[in-house]
């Protein structure tokens, strides 16, 4: 991608690249994370927390602090460069259904990972791998911090609920529907 296509807004058909490109990473992200952060609690729970668990949560605590500054990047560019109007085919309740889950996948994609960072902050568990400690949010409160995190679980489910909703909508435009849905967001780079 050069620097001229870094700058190129959306058009009338589809995202720009850069837009597609952190669709992609953030999505990828999402799909390693909540399977992560599922396996890593139902392990402590299982075995105790050993070193193995102790990785796994640095590991979910590194890549949701990427995601974050990655989402935030991603909303300043559709601030910045907009979206492609609503595809043409849509009829008025795929139409409410798009905005509504695009919405709620925004909300949800700054929302969960703020909550896992002011959970940790509360614990306190900041440090990763034993490098660096993230930066804390809130003071110590081991009792706010698992009501935070036990929050941080049931969105990260709802998140995940919603963008296999999202996929399922994009296969299904692609492949059923056979409209131009999923060129919008196509090829990912």
């Amino acid at each position: 991608m050069s620097a001229s296509d870094r700058d190129v807004p959306s058009t009338p058909v589809r995202y720009g690249p850069t837009a597609r490109a952190l669709h992609w990473v953030v999505a990828l992200i999402v799909l390693v994370l909540i399977p992560l952060g599922l396996y890593m609690v139902a392990r402590g729970e299982a075995t105790g927390f050993d070193a193995l668990t102790g990785s796994l949560y640095s590991l979910h605590k590194f890549i949701g602090f990427l995601a974050l500054w990655l989402i935030v990047l991603r909303v300043l560019v559709r601030l910045r460069r907009g979206a492609p109007p609503p595809e043409a085919s849509l009829t008025p309740l795929e139409r409410v259904a798009s905005a509504t889950v695009h919405a709620a996948l925004y909300l949800l994609l700054l929302a969960v990972p703020v909550l896992g960072w002011a959970g940790v902050s509360a614990y306190p568990a900041l440090n990763v791998f034993g490098l660096f400690d993230l930066p804390a949010l809130l003071s110590p409160d081991e009792g706010l911090a698992k009501r935070i995190l036990g929050l941080h679980g049931l969105l990260a489910q709802i998140l995940g609920v919603l963008a296999l909703a999202h996929i399922a909508a994009a296969l299904y435009h692609r492949f059923l529907k056979r409209d131009g849905v999923m060129a919008r967001m196509w090829p990912p780079f």
